[in-house]
Parts: C-alpha cells; sequence; structure tokens
C-alpha cells in the first residue's frame, strides 16, 4: 500500500498550455503520430454497445491496451480525448460504452438516472465492463497479457468494481472515482495492482468513503496506493467542469496523469 498527501502549489496553467499538452502531436522516433480511431460496437448479453478505439498507426507490433471507462453522462469527447491520448503514449485505448448504443445524458438528471442503474446493480456493471475489455483484447495490435483499464468519476467506480470481481488484467486506475461498494468482501477477489488519484476536498466522495475505501484495501491486502491531491474536488480532471464541488483543477490533473504513466511503467515498462 502507498499513501501520497500532494499539496497545491495554487500556480495555474493557461488552458492554452494545458490544452497543447494534451493534444499536441506525439513524435514517436522523429516521425509524427498517425492516431487512427474509430468505432468498434460490441455485445454484452441482447445489448450493443458502441466503443471508440484509438492507437498508433506508426508503432509496430502489439503493445499494451488500456480500457477507458466514462463518466455518468456516458461515452462522450472528454472520454474519447483521454482515449487519444493513451494512444499518443503508446497504447492501444478503448473508451467503452456502459451505457449501451444510443443511451447518452444530456443534463445531470438523466445522468443519474442512467448511472444509478448500474450503481444499483454491481453485477451488470461489472458485466459491462468485462464485456468491453474482452473487446479491446481481440483488437488488432493489443497484447492480450498487458491490459489496464481507468476510469473518471463514475468510471472510475466502474473499474474498481472490475476489479474486485477477480478481473484478470495488470491494473486499474481510478480518478475522483467512486470508491464505494455494497459487496466491500468481495477485495479477496483482486489480483490486479490499484491506483485511485483523489482530490483531497471532493464533497461528494469525501473522507468517510476514502477511509472505507483504505480499510477495504488493507483488510484484503491488496497491491494498491491512493494519491490525494491538496484543494482538488471532484471532476478535477476535465476542463469542461465548472461547478463549485466538482470543477477543472489542471495542477491535479497533470499530477494524476503523470502518476498514471508510472504506473503504467511499472506494469508495462515503457512504451516506444
Amino acid at each position: 500500500m502507498h499513501w501520497k498527501l500532494l499539496s497545491q502549489e495554487g500556480m495555474m496553467f493557461a488552458k492554452a498550455a494545458y490544452a497543447a499538452a494534451m493534444f499536441g502531436i506525439l513524435m514517436v522516433s522523429g516521425v509524427s503520430a498517425k492516431i487512427v480511431t474509430k468505432t468498434v460496437d460490441y455485445k454484452q448479453g441482447d445489448v450493443t454497445c458502441e466503443g471508440f478505439l484509438a492507437y498508433d498507426d506508426t508503432i509496430t507490433g502489439t503493445r499494451p491496451g488500456i480500457a477507458v471507462v466514462h463518466e455518468w453522462y456516458g461515452l462522450n469527447d472528454y472520454a474519447k480525448d483521454r482515449t487519444r491520448q493513451l494512444a499518443e503514449l503508446g497504447y492501444v485505448a478503448m473508451a467503452l460504452d456502459i451505457y449501451g448504443k444510443g443511451n447518452r445524458a444530456t443534463n445531470d438528471q438523466e445522468a443519474g438516472q442512467l448511472a444509478s442503474i448500474y450503481r444499483n446493480d454491481r453485477a451488470l456493471m461489472r458485466a459491462r465492463v468485462a464485456a468491453g475489455v474482452e473487446t479491446l483484447k481481440k483488437q488488432d495490435h493489443v497484447d492480450p497479457q498487458k491490459i489496464a483499464a481507468i476510469g473518471f468519476c463514475f468510471g472510475g467506480g466502474c473499474v474498481l468494481e472490475y476489479a474486485r470481481s477477480g478481473a484478470d488484467i495488470a491494473g486499474v486506475v481510478s480518478f475522483h472515482g467512486n470508491l464505494d461498494t455494497p459487496h466491500p468482501e468481495d477485495a479477496k477477489n483482486i489480483k490486479c495492482k490499484i491506483l485511485c488519484c483523489h482530490g483531497a476536498n471532493d464533497p461528494y466522495v469525501g473522507w468517510d468513503a476514502i477511509n472505507a475505501f483504505k480499510d477495504e484495501m488493507i483488510k484484503a491486502n491488496v497491491d494498491w496506493e491512493m494519491n490525494i491531491y491538496g484543494g482538488a474536488v471532484h471532476s478535477f480532471t476535465n476542463p469542461a467542469a465548472k461547478s463549485e464541488g466538482a470543477h477543472y483543477d489542471p495542477e491535479a490533473a497533470k499530477r494524476a496523469w503523470r502518476d498514471m504513466q508510472e504506473f503504467f511503467v511499472e506494469l508495462f515498462g515503457k512504451q516506444n
């Protein structure tokens, strides 16, 4: 277990500079990356889901695959942007579709209704993530023995729940995710490593939830770490988040993305 408290320096990066860091062109051996994206339909039971795949076409051979699980609004541009970023880092990434094709929220009320279906049925939540991960494993260029999953907010809770199912993957990363579960005893099933990137001032997933999660992980002897970013609240990685309790923090977002990359190097080694 690794527990790290990070203080907020208060230095804010200009949005233009941050956008350049997020979406800048990656150079691979002196050649500009060619990021290929495409829609991938797949099934979970009778439900059709619509994933979003991204990879760098200039890299040869297989590489690790990273599943990305969206926030509570469903698969949207933010999840797709993060998927492209992972492709720029040398991974094959696929944004999963937990809600099913065509099911997207347009406001907080709809998002809450959609998310509650899966938060109230953890078996279904786990199955939706598993179906997407299995689809990712079958994609060209993916090494099926090197798989991880990341998630944001609702998606963070999804990947943690998937880990509790005993998923045979290398690791999961939760960004400002839901930490609770109705089945904390299932932590004994966890085989993979876990990284949680969390805001110290998150009003929606606060210290009671953090401490309960810590106790759950310790009791099950899980290989886990939690990085807590001072001053950050909910949704701190998303530039579109602007409410009082859920808003973007560019410094915490930068640190969390860096911490994820270091975690992946630990899991998979350095990528091209």
